[in-house]
C-alpha cells in the first residue's frame, strides 16, 4: 500500500471512528433515542431506509476497497486534471458533515431553530455532493482498469450517492418534522 493510500486509509479510520462515535454517544445519550431521528417519516419508508443504509454501507466498501487496493496512487489521473489526493477531499466531505448530523438533529430535536435546520441541511448537501464527486471521479478516472472491482466501486458509489443525494439530502429533510 502506498503512502497516499495510508493517508486516506487514516482519513476512514479517524474521522470513520468520530461518524460512528456520534452515533454512539447520540444514541445512548438522547432520552429520545433514535425515534426523534425520523421526525415525521411515517414508519412504512423506515424499512427502505434501513435497507438502503446496508446496501450504502456495502456500497462504501466496495469503493474504498478499490480506492486502496486496486489502483497505483502515483499514476492516479482523474479527468485529466487531478491526482489521488482529490479522494482525500473527497472522503473529508463526506465523512465530516457526517459526523455532525447526528448531534444537529438532536440539537434540532431538543432546541429547533433555523440556524440548527441550515446546519442540517449544509451538512447533507456536503455529504451527498461529495458522494456525487465520488461517482465521478471514480468514472472520469483515467488509469483505471474496467474490472469486477472497478464495476463493483462504481455500481457502489452510485448507489451510496443515490442515498446520501436523493434520500438524505432530498427527501429525509422534506418529511423530517422535529
Amino acid at each position: 500500500m502506498a503512502m497516499q493510500q495510508v493517508i486516506l486509509l487514516i482519513i476512514n479510520v479517524v474521522v470513520g471512528m468520530a461518524v460512528i462515535g456520534s452515533y454512539i454517544f447520540g444514541l445512548s445519550t438522547q432520552p429520545a433515542g433514535a425515534d426523534a431521528l425520523w421526525g415525521g417519516i411515517s414508519t412504512s419508508i423506515r424499512p427502505v431506509y434501513l435497507v438502503s443504509m446496508i446496501l450504502s454501507a456495502l456500497g462504501y466498501f466496495a469503493f474504498l476497497y478499490f480506492i486502496l487496493f486496486r489502483i497505483i496512487p502515483e499514476q492516479v489521473q482523474i479527468a485529466n486534471r487531478f491526482g489521488f489526493s482529490l479522494f482525500y477531499i473527497i472522503f473529508l466531505g463526506i465523512l465530516v458533515p457526517s459526523a455532525i448530523w447526528m448531534p444537529l438533529t438532536y440539537a434540532m430535536v431538543a432546541n429547533p431553530s433555523t440556524g440548527i435546520w441550515i446546519g442540517i441541511r449544509a451538512v447533507l448537501i456536503l455529504v451527498g455532493v461529495s458522494s456525487i464527486a465520488l461517482v465521478w471521479a471514480l468514472l472520469s478516472l483515467q488509469t483505471k482498469k474496467p474490472e469486477l472491482p472497478y464495476w463493483l466501486a462504481v455500481a457502489g458509489s452510485a448507489y451510496f450517492a443515490f442515498h446520501t443525494a436523493v434520500l438524505d439530502m432530498i427527501l429525509w429533510p422534506a418529511l423530517f418534522r422535529g
